[in-house]
């Protein structure tokens, strides 16, 4: 097995990578293989930082955006780290390399307005179809799940009062739910199609089986092209609305990430920039100097 399908599977097994995450690396490394013509697993040793820095600026100069070109970097700091700690390799040609900056872009999310309770169950139908795609739509909003962990979601992973999702490297948590998501989950179940994988899921389609991304993207993409006029309409605009209005609300910054299932604090703080508005609504009303005449 080469160093770089090792590493594939070191991903896979110890890290518990995504599989998405894990598609991200493999096409990079290759990537970056096929620019610098490796051919055996010994020469791994052999590149040094100067060859980096050309595939880097090569990246750049093909017109990749800087927020690609890192990505691909943290690559290949991640499988030269895990060279030198399998000591493969003795040196890190990764130590010398510097990324192009990056701006952080500030979520999307939709308008308290434009998802109204009443205007978004207009959209439904009342049949099987219609029924489960509310629901979609409600737990992407109420509870902020990833699409990979709604479409995993087990029947035995839901209760009249919470879900537990299992998200990024297996990570398990709890999240609460309220008693009017609970009454869609119920309708849902009850006319709920059997089939090969409705025993087990929660979502299926109408022949019983699972979900894929592409078909829970299309929905929710004709969903909130009806509702908002925001440029991209995804499920992770929803997850990113309700982390919003989550903290317009008075949610802690703590407890949004345990819901959001991040890893750290600094994953979560990128959404009070989108809650400045609301802090300074607060703030003049609150401060004797700030208060509006």
């Amino acid at each position: 097995m080469s160093y770089k399908d090792s590493f594939i599977h070191y991903l896979e097994v110890e890290k518990r990578y995504s599989k998405h995450t894990i598609l991200a690396y493999e096409e990079d490394l290759n990537q970056f293989v096929s620019f610098s013509e490796l051919k055996e697993s010994v020469e791994w040793r052999e590149v040094n930082y100067q060859l980096v820095r050309a595939w880097v600026v090569g990246l750049l100069e093909s017109g990749q955006s800087n927020r690609t070109v890192s990505r691909k970097i943290s690559c290949l700091r991640s499988f030269f780290k895990w060279l030198i700690n399998e000591g493969k390799i003795g040196e890190n040609p990764m130590l010398r390399i510097r990324g192009p900056k990056v701006e952080k872009r500030l979520p999307q999310f939709v308008k308290q307005t434009e998802i109204d309770g009443a205007r978004i169950e207009g959209l439904f139908s009342s049949n099987f179809e219609g029924v489960r795609d509310r629901l979609m739509f409600e737990l992407f909003y109420q509870t902020g799940i990833r699409l990979s962990e709604l479409i995993e979601l087990k029947n035995k992973d839901v209760s009249s009062v919470s879900i537990k999702v299992l998200g990024k490297r297996n990570k398990e948590r709890i999240i609460p739910i309220g008693q009017e998501l609970h009454e869609i989950i119920l309708a849902y179940q009850s006319i709920k199609p059997g089939g090969p994988d409705s025993q087990i899921l929660l979502f299926v389609k109408k022949d019983g089986r699972k979900l894929s991304p592409k078909f829970v993207y299309r929905k929710i993409n004709t969903y909130l092209g009806s509702v908002t006029n925001v440029q991209k309409k995804s499920p992770h605009i929803l997850r990113h609305t309700f982390a919003t209005h989550m903290l317009n609300n008075g949610a802690g910054l703590e407890t949004l990430k345990e819901l959001l299932g991040h890893a750290n604090l600094s994953a979560t703080q990128v959404y009070t920039h989108n809650s400045f508005a609301q802090i300074n609504s607060i703030y003049s009303h609150a401060h004797p100097r700030g208060r509006k005449k």
